[in-house]
């Protein structure tokens, strides 16, 4: 597992002001995230954490890993607590509504992260990537490597992750005009690096001509990178990532990925504690829109060295 220093914690937590007027507070935020193994959720939960200790809370973090029963008991493990808010990354786009419900239902606000559910008025806040503009924001950047023809593969994220199926669109959305580019396998990886490279390894055998891969995030196409690394088909394959990971930045740098679709997820996860801390202090939502989109950006080879700290890219 990747660790932060306490210097990148604070430069990743410091890229918004304190409240006006904010007093010192108390009780207990639970932070509730999928997989820690996962650089971008461990950093989801250490900047959420940092953030709502800063603020004067006790903080814990958990993970569900997917799995909805062991996101169910984590709730009830913060109601049980006595959680004054919990910040939470659904597992499950219909399958997490219940548990989001039943903590509401507590008397508990809860701040969603990262992923939506299905269904609104129940969360206080749900706090995302702006996926559809990041998928668009990447397929065009692999357009214009790869060009006007080629033969490509796909990999698509967990389809009970509503981002996969936003992502994915938006990446048909742009190649789709051009008709020359044949995706010729799509492949669900389920966001994660052995998988992705126990897929494009197969891929390879079926489809020896490919020549690019564009991924739904970065651990799938950091495993397609090392199959094909492996099978010497890396040198002319375009590679093009999503989430900004540490890893997928000294990929871009080594000139093995083209580039990767940066998540503002050091931003989020600090926006959805402040957001907790005021409703916890005020009664009221910080931000009147439920649903709150946070762009993307693109690191590439040219602008990568302003990437300072995990998931945090420098003006």
């Amino acid at each position: 597992m990747m660790k932060m220093t306490k210097r990148a914690l604070l430069a990743a937590v410091a890229t918004l002001p304190l409240m006006a007027g904010s007093a010192w507070a108390e009780g207990l935020i639970s932070i509730i995230v999928n997989d820690p193994a996962n650089p971008y959720w461990f950093t989801e939960g250490e900047v959420a954490k940092a953030t709502a200790e800063e603020l004067g809370y006790d903080a814990t973090v958990a993970a569900h890993k997917g799995d909805t029963n062991v996101e169910s008991n984590l709730i009830d493990a913060a109601i049980t607590n006595g959680a004054k808010a919990i910040i939470l990354d659904p597992a499950n786009a219909d399958g997490s509504v219940g548990v989001v419900r039943k903590a509401t239902d507590a008397g508990i606000p809860v701040f969603l992260v990262n992923a939506e559910i299905n269904e609104s008025g129940i969360a206080i806040a749900q706090l995302v990537s702006n996926n559809a503009q990041g998928a668009a924001l990447g397929a065009v950047a692999w357009q214009e490597i790869v060009g006007e023809e080629g033969k490509f593969v796909e990999f698509f994220g967990n389809p009970s992750d509503n981002n996969a199926a936003t992502r994915s669109n938006g990446y048909n959305t742009v190649l789709s005009q051009y008709g020359d580019l044949e995706k010729v396998a799509q492949e669900v990886a389920n966001w994660d690096r052995t998988q992705g490279y126990n897929k494009m390894q197969s891929i390879i055998q079926a489809n020896p001509e490919i020549n690019a891969v564009i991924s739904g995030n970065d651990e799938m196409a950091l495993g397609a990178i090392a199959a094909l690394k492996e099978a010497g088909k890396l040198e002319g394959t375009v590679v093009g990532g999503f989430d900004g990971s540490p890893d997928a930045v000294e990929a871009v740098k080594a000139g093995e990925m083209a580039y990767t679709v940066l998540q503002p997820v050091a931003v989020f996860a600090e926006e959805a504690v402040r957001q907790a801390d005021h409703y916890i202090k005020n009664g009221s939502p910080a931000v009147a829109e439920e649903k709150q989109l946070f762009d993307c950006l693109l690191i590439t080879p040219e602008n990568v060295a302003n990437y300072t700290a995990p998931f945090v890219l420098s003006e």
